[in-house]
């Protein structure tokens, strides 16, 4: 008989508060993280320092605390609400016998487990070396990093990280495959654009519930967990709303605060893509106390991007919320993705931010036209149609792109 038990290392959080965030919202966070790594988080540390130490990030005594405890209660891993040097995590590692995994390294590996798509894998593994190369020196036979567990996944079995002009040669191959994929998606964005469509992205903070409101509208099967970053890669589905009118609907990857530039580089493009929607979701969870937070911090990242499209600030799960008056009021729409409660708003919403105009048009269409009536029937909403001796007439709304198509066989 064998045991089928995932083992869940237990693990000791370890943060450093000099003032320059919420250490305390931060480690919550961190909290969350560690699960959605596969972890057990048994308990935490904080102390309050001027400046981290250069050598361990805490203080001597605290490291002598730390090691204690995790004598004491069998601790396997140390995580850090920081980035760590080398020499750092070489120290703590010496003194606490126990492996040492910062903020940044936890963050790769949910990434690195949660990678689907070609694509997403490339920008995985490339944030990954680019975190790696400048910690090799000084890290002597601790490179080998490719067993089993949190902070070890890592981008296979060829031991890059051994030779830095190797991962230097892999980081170019790795850009070179994401820019060839960026102009494919480019050339996507680009055709989208000459035909109209409008695409509408859901931003905002991770396990927000973006991937649910996605399933929700199109159906798209998206997988939707309770935990952090379970989409990582971009879903694209049409969306037909209530007036007729068709939208591209994307949904991203979802953001945390102190997101790693590493990150931040590799899923640029990614990125990019949802900066550069006409309409944006900054979907939010109305049940966390630091929702607002959660809004400024989507807020600014797309500011960064050079967002130009309308954002609409999205309360989800307000199911959860035993009482109206408790959700941030933000002008925002406010819904429950699970439930289904208020949709009908937040495509009003969507269809009150549309770039574009809806025209009612009646047609008399060629039969030689038979595509274009398809594509009134795609794209537009089809009111009524009948076959006369001379052609299709057509009474439908339709969109700008398609209003300048059908001109020509406007009947009055």
């Amino acid at each position: 008989m064998y045991d089928n038990t995932e083992h869940k290392p237990r693990a000791l959080l370890v943060a450093c508060d000099t003032g320059e965030y919420d250490a305390e919202a931060s480690l919550a966070e961190l909290y969350a993280l560690t699960r959605s790594a596969g972890a057990e988080a048994f308990g935490a540390m904080t102390q309050k320092r001027p400046a981290l130490d250069t050598a361990t990030c805490v203080g001597s005594g605290m490291v002598r605390e730390i090691a204690d405890f995790c004598r004491k209660h069998e601790i396997e891993l140390l995580i850090f609400d920081c980035e760590l040097s080398p020499t750092q995590i070489r120290n703590l590692e010496t003194a606490t016998n126990v492996r040492v995994v910062d903020r940044t390294m936890l963050i790769l590996d949910i990434f690195a487990a949660s990678a689907r798509s070609r694509e997403g894998k490339l920008q995985v593994e490339l944030a990954q070396l680019r975190y790696l190369l400048p910690r090799l020196s000084g890290r002597g036979t601790a490179l080998s990093r490719l067993g089993g567990g949190i902070g070890t996944r890592g981008p296979g079995e060829t031991k890059l990280e051994t030779d830095r002009r190797h991962i230097r040669t892999r980081i170019r191959s790795l850009q070179a495959q994401l820019d060839a994929v960026e102009k494919r998606r480019a050339l996507i964005d680009r055709r989208r654009k000459k035909d109209g469509i409008v695409t509408v992205a859901l931003v905002g903070y991770t396990n927000a519930g973006k991937s649910t409101l996605m399933n929700t509208l199109t159906h798209a099967g998206v997988l939707a967990e309770d935990r952090l970053f379970a989409t990582l890669d971009p879903t694209a589905r049409a969306l037909k709303l209530p007036n007729g009118f068709s939208v591209m609907l994307i949904d991203t990857v979802g953001l945390v605060r102190r997101l790693p530039h590493h990150l931040i580089q590799a899923f640029h493009s990614t990125l990019e893509q949802a900066a550069g929607a006409d309409i944006l979701l900054n979907v939010c969870d109305a049940s966390s106390p630091e929702a607002q937070e959660h809004l400024d911090v989507t807020r600014t990242l797309l500011a960064q991007l050079g967002c130009r499209g309308t954002v609409i600030p999205v309360m989800n799960k307000c199911d959860r919320v035993p009482s109206l008056q408790e959700i941030p009021s933000i002008g925002g729409v406010r819904i429950s993705a699970k439930t289904g409660e208020g949709i009908p708003r937040l495509l009003a919403a969507i269809e009150k931010a549309l770039p574009v105009t809806i025209h009612k048009v009646s047609l008399l269409l060629p039969f030689t036209q038979n595509s274009l009536a398809a594509k009134i029937r795609q794209e537009g909403t089809l009111l009524s149609e009948q076959y006369t001796a001379d052609g299709l007439a057509v009474t439908a709304y339709v969109g700008d792109a398609l209003f300048a198509r059908v001109l020509p066989y406007l009947q009055n």
